[in-house]
C-alpha cells in the first residue's frame, strides 16, 4: 500500500491469504474470504457467506470490533468514481436498520468494479 493511500484513506486490494490470519478463527466450515482490501489497520472482506470488517483500534491494534453482514440483510450498494482516470472510488452499502452506508474508500490500484460485480454476485444470490 502506498503511503499517499495511507494517507488519503484509501483501501487496497490485498489477496485472501493476507486477510486469512485475521479472519480464519471467525469464519465457518466451507466459508471462504473471495477479496480483502486493506485500510492502514483495519481490513473488510467479501466471503462466500458475508461481509466482514475488521476495526483494529488503539495504538497496539489489540482492541478488535469485527462486524459480521449477512448478505441477506444488503438493501442496497452504490460505487462511485469520477471515470477512467479518476484516482479513487467509493462503495456505499446500506444495510437493513442502519440509517447511513458503510462506506469504503478504494485506491486506484483496487478495481471496484470487480469488487462491484462480486458484492452483486453474492446480495442477488443470497
Amino acid at each position: 500500500m502506498s503511503l499517499l493511500n495511507r494517507l488519503l484513506g484509501n483501501a487496497t486490494e490485498i489477496t485472501p491469504e493476507q486477510a486469512s490470519a485475521d479472519f480464519q478463527p471467525v469464519l465457518i466450515d466451507g466459508e471462504e474470504i473471495f477479496k480483502a482490501f486493506k485500510l492502514h489497520r483495519d481490513i473488510f472482506v467479501l466471503t462466500s457467506f458475508r461481509l466482514l470488517t475488521l476495526d483494529k483500534q488503539g495504538v497496539t491494534g489489540k482492541k478488535q470490533q469485527l462486524f459480521s453482514i449477512p448478505y441477506k440483510s444488503i438493501k442496497m450498494f452504490a460505487k462511485e468514481s469520477a471515470g477512467f482516470m479518476d484516482m479513487d472510488a467509493e462503495l456505499r452499502i446500506w444495510i437493513t436498520g442502519e440509517q447511513h452506508p458503510l462506506k469504503f474508500e478504494f485506491s486506484k490500484g483496487a478495481n471496484i468494479n470487480d469488487a462491484y460485480r462480486l458484492l452483486s454476485h453474492l446480495v442477488l444470490a443470497s
